[in-house]
């Protein structure tokens, strides 16, 4: 199977999560597996994806959502190259199916992988296509969903609702085994604040300005992305005072996603893809300030969360209230509880599997 996709860890992980149930269904039949991940090099898979045994294979792909006239005839030429280096991946590995978890990076292998014509199953993870899924949904074998809300988007002939695939840790982990792993308290509140793993200047601001705030309520792990976590550091020995110092945990990245998640008591983050999967898998309240990008916004990630009780939507714009919103909700006990109960009924515990398993019949 060769999978691709990536550029964020909303991409990168559903691609890693299908790999290991593909293991075991393959394992359970006493046939051998055999993967190759293709993406873009440079980015997030690139050094996730071999820590996890896989080959990785980089090809030339750039976003057609920019807003230079320059810059898009240039990824235009890039993504023509990345066409001609998928054949050549794909020809030389024989791959008896594709799939493709969307993002730019996964448009030249999906081009190659029909014009072979090689099974290919694409994977939307958001509530609605960006560019890429749309494009390969006129291309795809069969289609598959996180939730619902997409089909209106997406071809009905071809596509089931599969949930989003997450790290097995999510369902095995215990919150006094989360914290353990993380080297927290087990009676204190405990805020998760992460800007996917890109980071989100806005959002770390926000943080920072609500800290005095904040440490007086709860233990703050901020996970700044590895561009401001020398700036957080900073920021910590200037806003912080000596009692609430060691209350304020930084990190560049946490490798450990699922034990920080299963650990906290709400989370502050971005409405990307992983959201829908494993906030429910984590049963975690949420503050979802959805990114806005050139002609793309997660904003109906969060606007599906917030419809179901689960999360609370805030604007860019109105990230100056962030710091009240999170010491009202870990003050009301009753409403992180029915806000956690509310993202407990999206789970989707077999998600990996449903998907591996149609990766396997397209085959």
């Amino acid at each position: 199977m060769v999978l691709a996709g990536g550029g964020t860890g909303g991409h990168v992980y559903p691609g890693l999560a299908i790999a290991r149930a593909l293991g075991v269904e393959m394992k359970a039949r006493s046939e051998n597996l055999d993967l190759l991940y293709i993406g873009v090099r440079g980015r997030i898979d690139e050094t996730i994806v071999p820590r996890e045994g896989i080959a990785f294979k980089a090809v030339s792909a750039g976003p057609l959502r920019v807003s230079s006239p320059i810059s898009f005839v240039t990824n235009v030429a890039k993504l023509g190259l990345g066409v001609l280096q998928s054949l050549w991946a794909l020809m030389r590995f024989k791959p008896d199916a594709v799939f493709a978890t969307g993002g730019y990076a996964s448009v030249p292998v999906g081009v190659a992988a029909r014009l072979l014509r090689k099974p290919l199953v694409v994977f939307l993870p958001d509530v609605t296509p960006g560019w890429a899924v749309r494009l390969l949904s006129k291309l795809a074998t069969r289609m598959t969903t996180t939730s619902e809300r997409a089909l209106e988007y997406l071809p009905a002939s071809k596509t089931v609702v599969v949930g989003y695939p997450v790290r097995d840790e999510f369902w095995s982990l215990t919150r006094d085994e989360a914290r353990t792993r993380m080297g927290l308290p087990l009676d204190a509140k405990v805020l998760l604040v992460t800007g996917a793993s890109l980071g989100a200047r806005k959002i770390n601001e926000a943080v920072v300005d609500g800290l005095p705030q904040l440490l007086e309520q709860c233990i703050v792990v901020h996970v700044t992305g590895a561009s401001d976590e020398a700036w957080a550091n900073e920021q910590r020995a200037i806003v912080t005072g000596s009692a609430t110092r060691e209350r304020y945990i930084v990190r560049g990245y946490i490798d450990d996603m699922p034990s920080a998640m299963v650990a906290a008591d709400v989370a502050v983050m971005r409405a990307g893809a992983s959201t829908l999967g494993e906030l429910p898998a984590a049963g975690l309240p949420a503050v979802l300030v959805p990114g806005e990008y050139e002609g793309w916004s997660q904003a109906p990630n969060a606007e599906y969360l917030q419809e179901q009780g689960a999360a609370v939507m805030l604007r860019n714009a109105e990230l100056s209230t962030l710091a009240g919103i999170v010491t009202g909700l870990l003050a009301d006990n009753a409403r992180l509880a029915s806000m956690s109960a509310s993202m407990r009924t999206l789970a989707r515990p077999d998600a990996a599997r449903d998907l591996a398993r149609t990766l396997m019949e397209a085959a």
